[in-house]
């Protein structure tokens, strides 16, 4: 999703790059060169800081739901399944951006081999759907144990939900699968420049030399059907949970039951209001600064990796005190 929000600003980042760098014609480059954040290269070293803050406390809270969840027998349900599976997408994502991004921060190493970008490129465009996905599955899992509690065991059951997993991962990498492919077909002969710290689908396409009409149009169906659908999905089963909730006999009881999906509903406002501001931005904010526009979306591209472990650790009673037993343990 975060990577199609570029879509309404191609105009100014390739008049940006193909202004600001060599334009000398040449065909099919070796390799790509990421500005990082265009107009804002003396204050890199600055802004290396928060986004690698970021990165440390994503890899280090990400790892440590899993290892929690790994040792703590109370944890081995769909819920938790499914929040190690979001915590794994979470890893790849970061670790396919993070470090070249710093790279370009710290090292000025700006130059990415063709194949690599699209590498990059590509596990960026399955983070999107799969973690939409897992947000479905999850919705899924608190329907069933808020609507159907006693069935919750016999319907979820553990070779279910791995193959939920399966197919939701399945899913986010055969719908990736056909840009890079297309996006390789493409001669390049207008410059290797790409304005932002790491390659995206629209950035690199339209680079190209051709008509790459059915790239964008994938991209648009995929960011409409897929993530709509998704939407839709999360939407129903909370209106059914809220219904099951509001029915509830007592106060204390309807609050109680809403906390154990209150973690749920925290990630998936994270994930999906920035972008929808973002692309709000971009429609009605069209004066905003280029430099400013690529660091939003670069922070809201890794905001949800470094908060979703901390929002589970946080709100989620068994995780917080198999941590908290933990250090205990640790000190004694």
């Amino acid at each position: 999703m975060q990577e199609t929000l570029f879509c309404l600003r191609v105009g100014h980042l390739l008049s940006y790059s193909m202004s600001d760098s060599n334009t000398t014609d040449f065909t099919n480059p070796s390799t790509f060169i990421l500005l990082g954040i265009p107009g804002l290269e003396a204050a890199h070293v600055w802004i290396s800081i928060p986004f690698c803050a970021m990165y440390i406390i994503g890899i280090l809270g990400n790892f440590t739901i899993l290892f929690t969840v790994k040792r703590e027998p109370s944890l081995h349900e769909p819920m938790y399944y499914f929040l190690c599976m979001l915590a794994i997408t979470d890893l790849v994502m970061f670790t396919s951006t993070v470090p070249k991004m710093l790279s370009i921060f710290w090292f000025n190493s700006r130059e990415i081999d063709f194949n690599a970008c699209l590498t990059q490129m590509y596990f960026v465009l399955i983070f999107s759907p799969t973690e939409s996905g897992i947000f479905v599955a999850m919705a899924l899992d608190r329907y069933v144990a808020i609507c159907h509690p006693l069935r919750h065991a016999t319907i979820l059951t553990n070779p279910l939900v791995a193959k939920i997993g399966l197919a939701v991962v399945l899913r986010g990498v055969m719908l990736a699968l056909p840009c890079p492919f297309l996006a390789r077909q493409w001669p390049y002969c207008r410059t290797n420049v790409i304005p932002q710290p790491f390659c995206t689908h629209i950035a690199v396409i339209n680079l190209a030399c051709a008509d790459t009409r059915v790239s964008s149009y994938y991209g648009l169906f995929v960011l409409l059907c897929v993530m709509g659908l998704d939407g839709i999905c999360i939407a129903v089963s909370y209106t059914q949970i809220l219904r099951a909730i509001f029915s509830l006999p007592t106060k204390d009881t309807r609050f109680k039951t809403l906390g154990t999906c209150s973690s749920h509903l925290f990630v998936i406002l994270i994930f999906y209001i920035p972008s929808l501001i973002i692309s709000l931005m971009n429609r009605f904010a069209q004066n905003v600064p280029l430099h400013f526009h690529i660091l939003i979306v670069n922070v809201n591209f890794l905001m949800p990796p470094m908060l979703n472990p901390i929002i589970y650790g946080v709100r989620t009673k068994q995780i917080r005190g198999r941590l908290l037993r933990l250090f205990t343990h640790k000190r004694a």
